[in-house]
């Protein structure tokens, strides 16, 4: 058995395991093959590089994806502590400069002691561990090689998309205002309001418009939360009115005028030069994207920082490989962490790289890790990861993962506040139970 802690891929899941680890006092060895070797998405050799939106999800009160980034403040996440230092206003969501972010990121672990950041591919799996394989949906084609073999079977895999950033110097601001869904929190969405004509137009352009196109071997399947926004145009003219461009609660703050659809846009950075297309994730050729996005009221000369792009995620088949610690059932000094078990969301990566990493301080100890309670949403979360009966599909952190008395209160509010509360309560408990592990200070009360 290493003494050291090796981990491969320095994306959220990895730099969130290696600082655990570090911190701990464990010395970490973390490999990151950027900038050596690219991807499709990725623009630089930055830990934790934010790709698909800058979006961290929900801040609302009492929410799931609250929750999860609450009890990941309790156990000192470095991710999440980032993240509310770089955040970016986006109505009741936690968005962040994912430049700020990426780049503190990666000087706090380049600077930690107990870490060795090598910037080199990994062909070749280590022989001794602990090992974590945090390579995310973006596995390079070697070692997904190497792991196909080691797992004995094709990995699964679906189709993510991302969303275009326009240049805010081109953004026509008199076609649009600032407001957040019902007045709620600050006015921090860029709201592009449609008239009905105006709408069907677009939707007509966005089902007729020309698509990168599949190789013949492929079968395209999305993530039901990442859809690309043609997709949804597909599924019927009105989708996108009562989806991604629901004008419900958005009407202009001085006019009052009521629109058939909204498209918003948030801030990509705190200066605000950048702009995001909230929900515009897309798979249309480059230049129909220019084309049919400069259809919306105000975009009509928008400059693009990025356009919208198509890449292939990969993950594995977690309820049958891994055990309930995230450790590979056929080599157990093998861990996996990050989208690549199976979690769909930035936050969500973060959580199992957590637990991948106190799992493997276990092991280390010689030791087993007492597992998240089931209460939690770290514990709900891992549950579906690691015991997902039938078909297993990449999951955000959601109720819907709970189970408990709580689930039977008819009021949602109520229960959700209920649910929160117990999980905090039980998280308290089980960080006296990590304490073999890893010492956390306990959380102030809720």
């Amino acid at each position: 058995m290493s003494s050291h802690l090796t981990i491969i891929g320095a994306g959220l899941a990895g730099s969130e395991a290696a600082w655990q680890a570090a911190e701990a006092g464990v010395p970490v060895v973390l490999y990151e093959m950027r900038p050596g070797r690219e991807t499709p998405v990725h623009k630089t050799g930055n830990c934790a590089e934010l790709v698909c939106s800058n979006s961290m999800g929900s801040n609302q009160d009492s929410s799931a994806p609250f929750l999860l980034k609450q009890e990941l403040r309790n156990l000192d996440s470095l991710v999440i502590r980032s993240a509310d230092r770089h955040s970016v206003p986006a109505g009741k969501a936690l968005a962040v400069d994912r430049n700020l972010f990426s780049e503190e990121i990666t000087r706090t672990l380049e600077q930690h002691p107990n870490i060795t950041l090598k910037h080199e591919e990994v062909v070749e799996l280590p022989t001794e561990g602990p090992v974590i394989i945090a390579t995310g949906p973006l596995t390079s084609p070697a070692l997904f090689e190497k792991l196909s073999e080691l797992l004995g079977q094709e990995c699964l895999y679906f189709y993510d998309a991302l969303s275009p950033i326009i240049d805010a110097q081109s953004i026509d601001m008199d076609k649009t205002f600032f407001a957040s869904r019902y007045g709620k929190g600050g006015a921090d969405y860029l709201n592009c309001g449609m008239s009905r004509e105006q709408y069907e137009a677009f939707v007509e352009e966005l089902q007729k418009a020309e698509k990168v196109p599949f190789k013949e071997f492929e079968k395209p399947k999305y993530f039901e939360g990442c859809l690309p926004i043609e997709v949804l145009a597909d599924r019927g003219p009105q989708t996108l009115a009562f989806g991604p461009l629901k004008p419900v609660g958005l009407n202009h703050p001085e006019t009052h005028e009521r629109y058939h659809a909204v498209v918003q846009l948030r801030k990509e950075n705190k200066e605000g030069t950048a702009y995001n297309l909230v929900g515009f994730q897309t798979k249309l050729m480059y230049p129909e994207q220019r084309r049919i996005f400069s259809m919306i009221p105000g975009l009509e000369h928008a400059e693009f920082f990025r356009l919208g792009a198509i890449h292939r995620n990969t993950f594995i088949n977690a309820p049958e490989l891994l055990n309930g610690d995230l450790s590979l059932k056929s080599h157990a000094h093998i861990f996996f962490a990050g989208q690549i078990v199976g979690v769909e969301g930035y936050v969500e990566s973060s959580a199992m790289g957590l637990v991948a990493s106190l799992s493997a301080m276990a092991r280390l100890k010689g030791t087993a890790l007492i597992p998240p309670p089931e209460e939690t949403a770290i514990g709900a979360l891992l549950n579906y990861v690691a015991g997902k009966e039938g078909n297993y599909q990449p999951m955000n952190i959601n109720f819907g993962l709970f189970s408990g008395p709580e689930m039977r209160i008819r009021d949602k509010k109520k229960r959700n506040q209920s649910i929160f509360r117990r999980a905090l309560e039980r998280q308290e408990k089980w960080l006296v139970d990590l304490e073999g592990i890893k010492r956390y200070r306990r959380p102030k009360p809720a």
